[in-house]
């Protein structure tokens, strides 16, 4: 008991630790939480506390992830989406809270379906800039330090079929990850996989089953070279999963990257609340980018890996999720409305329209609203390429879906001309837009369902069903559903700039600019 308190006296003292220049009395603090815990005879209570890192862009799933509406929110596989089916993997386990680390651009989705699950999420950290896992994990590990847990970092854009099989390698992790060291999790290989990096496996760590040192961990190979580490054995997938005391992860990270760490401890010392969300401070912006493989796991020798055949993958490519997808008798993996004639081994996913194939072998046919992928599976890693071509030729379609996701609610382009756009916009029960008005356009809004109550200048007053009103450029307006129905309104929007940037708001309940 002596030793636990000393534990809660250093742990207390970190509170005060972020404001020192160099973080040094932050180092100090960790290192004799670390030394406290490890005095023989002391029995240490874990705490997982899973921090899931959902902060990816998911750019090589394009057209269906985008960059405001990545893989992670998407449901590719089951009913739900990538988070939530990651969230309910800790259903098996005893755990805190979830932490989930996110791009600000995304926190409300984050948010929205964390909810949908009814998952109580002790904390959504929004990073100001996108910088790898490394910092990410940092971030999280900074806010548990007080009670020192037991991270267990989750991707959250990774698929595992085989729950039981997690949950055994998390238990089998679980003891000497308590006592200092840092797991990884290996898949055990199914096909000489070119995409994902591998694990050699060394020696058993003395009196365990089922866990391993780190021999090395090597790059994505080539084809020949994957052949070869399947032939040999001895060589798993680098699922990116890990398990690691927060205090353990925060002496690793300042000892091999001290940049990293001094960076993310400034911004957690200038964090801020904003609603529901902690926002770390502009110092992060600072912060270099790296992967926790490259930061630490590389370079630290407390290393251990737990292979498991998890049945997963990381969904990283069309060809992975063709793969994790039923096929029919011809090897195609069908989505949506498809008629397929004389085609084999395809992945074919349809959305609002009817997708033929005739006569094709070994193609990746993907049609959205706005954008149509056309592939040789072969080529389908080379998608990121468009999305660069994209993005040079500054379009829209790497950004957003026609259906664009606001905390209020969401808003489905429907056509668009010269001068003019036309939406659909579905408010929730007691949401609003902001208070704002447009320089460069005006908008007409009809009400198809529900009752508006519009802000118009000074004027306030109620559109309902098949009723309309019209709201000139330059004019403060803000539209608010306070019925226990959804609003549905047509805007159409005219003027000679109708793009996002021609937004002033004035007053925004959800924190936007």
């Amino acid at each position: 008991m002596a030793q636990r308190r000393k534990v809660a006296r250093f742990a207390q003292g970190s509170r005060f630790a972020f404001g020192t220049p160099n973080g040094a009395r932050l180092a100090y603090t960790v290192r004799c939480m670390v030394e406290a815990k490890v005095v023989k005879g002391e029995e240490v209570v874990q705490r997982i506390l899973p921090v899931v890192l959902a902060g990816g862009s998911g750019t090589r799933l394009w057209p269906l992830s985008r960059e405001q509406y990545p893989k992670q929110f998407l449901k590719l596989v089951g009913e739900r989406t990538m988070m939530q089916s990651t969230l309910m993997l800790l259903r098996g386990l005893a755990h805190s809270p979830p932490i989930v680390v996110c791009n600000h651009s995304h926190r409300f989705i984050v948010a929205e379906q964390c909810q949908e699950l009814g998952i109580d999420v002790g904390a959504i950290v929004v990073e100001p800039a996108s910088r790898n896992t490394a910092p990410a994990l940092c971030l999280a590990a900074l806010r548990a330090i007080d009670d020192d847990p037991t991270l267990l970092a989750l991707p959250a854009d990774g698929h595992i079929g085989a729950v039981a099989a997690f949950e055994d390698a998390v238990q089998r992790a679980l003891p000497h990850v308590g006592a200092g060291r840092i797991a990884t999790f290996g898949v055990e290989p199914s096909r000489p996989e070119t995409n994902y990096g591998y694990i050699r496996i060394g020696a058993a760590e003395p009196g365990a089953e089922g866990v391993f040192n780190v021999e090395a961990f090597t790059e994505k190979p080539s084809q020949q070279r994957a052949r070869d580490y399947l032939a040999a054995g001895g060589y798993c997938w680098n699922s990116g999963m890990f398990m690691v005391r927060a205090s353990v992860y925060l002496q690793e990270l300042e000892a091999f990257r001290p940049d990293i760490h001094q960076a993310c401890v400034e911004a957690v010392a200038s964090e801020q609340r904003d609603l529901d969300f902690h926002r770390p401070g502009a110092e992060f912006h600072d912060c270099p980018a790296e992967s926790i493989d490259y930061a630490i796991m590389e370079k630290t020798a407390k290393a251990l890996v737990v292979p498991a055949d998890l049945q997963w993958s990381d969904l990283g490519s069309w060809n992975a999720l063709a793969d994790s997808q039923e096929q029919d008798a011809q090897g195609n993996s069908v989505r949506g409305d498809v008629i397929a004639v004389d085609t084999r081994d395809c992945y074919l996913s349809g959305g609002d329209r009817l997708i033929a194939a005739v006569g094709l072998d070994g193609a990746v046919v993907v049609e959205t609203p706005d954008a149509v992928l056309v592939a040789a599976k072969s080529h389908a890693q080379e998608v990121k390429a468009v999305v660069e071509e994209l993005r040079q030729r500054s379009r829209s379609e790497h950004l957003e879906h026609t259906t664009a996701y606001r905390p209020w609610g969401h808003a489905e382009t429907f056509n668009r001309g010269d001068g003019y756009l036309v939406k659909r916009i579905t408010v929730r029960p007691g949401e609003s837009l902001s208070l704002q008005l447009h320089r460069h356009r005006s908008e007409h809004w009809v009400v198809v369902s529900g009752e508006a109550f519009v802000q118009r200048g000074d004027e306030t007053f109620v559109v309902a069903a098949d009723e309309s009103t019209y709201i000139p450029a330059g004019v403060r307006h803000r539209l608010t559903n306070r019925g226990p129905d959804l609003l549905d309104v047509i805007e159409v929007q005219v003027g000679e700039r109708l793009s996002e940037d021609d937004i002033v708001r004035f007053d925004d309940r959800y924190g936007r600019e």
